[in-house]
């Protein structure tokens, strides 16, 4: 069995979030037909893993079982040094339901003062996968370092993206302009490693 990702393929996209939809297949170079898991009404599997790596790859292979297709799944986040890498694979969590990132970004703020850390180093992690029904899959990592900004500037970004400034960049996620964000993040990092394994 070859792994790779043909031109003009569908590609089940592991996710209920139908605005994640465009920027999977920009990030796919727009030769896939991508569809959500959501539209195909594919449950969403609870994410038991411990790593990025391992969450990723349980969305993927849920997705490509369930629609007998190829899947693909992300699983991503922020992780701060002085936290021990929190909060890490729970980054949507620390959100709430409500998913109130200005809460969670409160909340790295708050844990950071409790323990007196001037330690601001932090770096965001994206774990793709890439799954075949009944078969293997393929997973990949990408990685940006910076450092955390308080108060939270810029509304460019979503999530934590106001709070984190990468290393050489003179501002936030959030601040950026979104075609510069695109072309080097963690998620950008990733694609491109992804690229390299499954798409000639």
């Amino acid at each position: 069995m070859t792994l790779k990702l043909f031109k003009g393929m569908r590609i089940v996209a592991a996710t209920h979030n139908p605005g994640k939809i465009p920027e999977i297949a920009a990030l796919l170079g727009g030769h896939y037909d991508v569809v959500s898991a959501g539209a195909l009404g594919l449950a969403e599997p609870d994410e038991t893993e411990t790593t990025f790596v391992g969450n990723a790859l349980l969305k993927a292979r849920a997705a490509a079982e369930a629609s007998g297709e190829v899947a693909i799944a992300d699983d991503s986040g922020l992780s701060v040094r002085a936290l021990d890498g929190a909060p890490g694979i729970f980054s949507a969590r620390w959100a709430g339901p409500g998913k109130d990132f200005a809460l969670a970004m409160r909340k790295v703020e708050e844990r950071l003062e409790e323990i007196h850390a001037d330690d601001r180093a932090a770096w965001f992690t994206s774990a793709l996968a890439v799954a075949w029904p009944g078969g293997p899959a393929v997973v990949v990592e990408g990685r940006i370092d910076g450092d955390l900004v308080f108060p939270p500037r810029g509304d460019r970004g979503f999530g934590y993206d106001p709070i984190f400034q990468p290393t050489g960049s003179a501002v936030t996620f959030g601040e950026m302009d979104p075609a510069v964000k695109a072309a080097d993040n963690h998620r950008a990092r990733a694609f491109a490693q992804l690229k390299a394994a499954l798409i000639d």
